[in-house]
């Protein structure tokens, strides 16, 4: 009695993940991420950050970052809803919602915290939530902490979608239906319009979690919404500054109503730290860089299309992937981490995905090209990806 020790289960835990080769191996980035980067210690290729813009390291946003600091001190002091609301946190929520072409938003620490506060308050007993069953864990988590009745339709099917409206009809309070507007893992775009017009006829609230579809797609980069024409016609879009814009922090956008109710209610926001200056005026800069040079994704587009009719033409299966998401169907799980440690050998970072983050059979390297790499960066890596694919047999 006493003796055991209560945590012996974190070593059981881990040695178990990595006897089945299902533990992160995390690597070490010694400098900015840029498309050619040191990677523990070696100059690598990255192929596999969500800085889609490339964004991360550019010099006006870390101006803004420094010049807010030099002002604003290292950070906030408090929590948003006390003392932790700066002049610089309003502006950026202006920004955002004049970017989105909206009426307010809400900025928070994270995507992943704009998802699980906003989600648990949206829904809860009476009320039915109908989610992608691919959506992101962060929305999975956000629906757990909520009261509400969960239905899960199949990944984009929106027959079955009516059919779970038809069935819940006249029997809940409220209806949520919830949707990634990109798929992170393969990279396919969710039917909005469809979605739309379902949630229109049932009454329902339609909730969009663009974090992959900022800064990619629509006019200059306003997200899936924007791309589809439905901009005033999908009640709250949830994006982040992590992926695109090259800096962290999530937001929800929305009526002139969404800001202050979200405000009042999401304890993420309410409970945690506001973000520091340097990461908020980073994050107003990316937007501002974004406004007055869209080229910047009319690059990513253009190395996109170029990058994936290379590995199309070299025999790569890149699923149903329609941005640069662009994974490389491997298949079995030892296949893909195969693949990604011997292109690691080659100066090509990538990362393999396999279950149970996807199903199994499913694994795959996920690669994605950015507006910061060039043709010839793209052709080294191309030249890799043959390399290894024929030294294991996959082309």
């Amino acid at each position: 009695m006493g003796e055991a020790d209560p945590t012996a289960f974190f070593k059981t835990d881990v040695d178990d993940l990595k006897t089945k080769n299902l533990d992160w191996k995390i690597r070490e980035l010694q400098g900015p991420s840029t498309p050619r980067a040191i990677v523990d210690g070696r100059e690598v290729i990255v192929l596999c950050s969500n800085n889609y813009l490339g964004l991360s390291n550019h010099s006006r946003l870390k101006k803004a970052a420094i010049a807010a600091v030099k002002k604003y001190g290292a950070g906030s002091g408090s929590v948003r809803a006390i003392a932790g609301t700066m002049d610089l946190h309003n502006n950026l929520e202006k920004k955002i919602a004049e970017f989105k072409h909206c009426e307010s938003s809400l900025y928070f620490q994270t995507g992943f915290a704009a998802n699980a506060g906003v989600l648990a308050q949206l829904a809860g007993e009476g009320d039915l939530i109908i989610s992608d069953e691919l959506n992101h864990g962060s929305i999975i988590d956000g629906v757990r902490l909520t009261k509400a009745e969960r239905k899960v339709y199949t990944h984009k099917n929106t027959a079955e979608l009516k059919k779970l409206l038809e069935e819940a009809h006249g029997k809940y309070r409220r209806i949520l239906i919830i949707t990634d507007g990109v798929f992170s893992m393969d990279g396919d775009i969710a039917p909005l319009p469809e979605i739309s017009k379902l949630a229109k006829q049932f009454n329902a609230i339609t909730y969009v979690d663009d974090a992959h579809g900022e800064g990619v797609l629509g006019e200059g980069g306003r997200g899936a919404v924007n791309h589809f024409g439905l901009e005033g016609k999908i009640d709250i879009e949830m994006g982040t500054f992590s992926k695109a814009f090259g800096v962290v922090g999530g937001y929800v956008a929305g009526n002139k109503y969404l800001r202050e109710w979200a405000l009042n209610k999401s304890r993420s926001w309410l409970l945690s730290g506001s973000a520091p200056p340097a990461v908020v005026a980073a994050c107003i800069a990316a937007i501002e860089l974004l406004q007055e040079k869209p080229q910047i994704v009319k690059k990513l587009w253009r190395n996109t299309r170029y990058y994936k009719k290379a590995l199309k033409k070299l025999g790569f299966d890149i699923g149903v992937s329609e941005t640069p998401i662009t994974p490389l169907m491997l298949g079995e799980s030892k296949t893909a981490q195969d693949f990604a440690a011997e292109l690691l050998k080659e100066g090509v970072f990538t990362i393999p995905i396999f279950f149970p983050m996807v199903a199994q059979g499913k694994a795959r390297i996920r690669t994605m090209p950015t507006a910061a790499h060039n043709k010839e960066i793209l052709d080294e890596a191309i030249s890799k990806f043959e390399k290894v694919g024929k030294r294991l047999g996959v082309i």
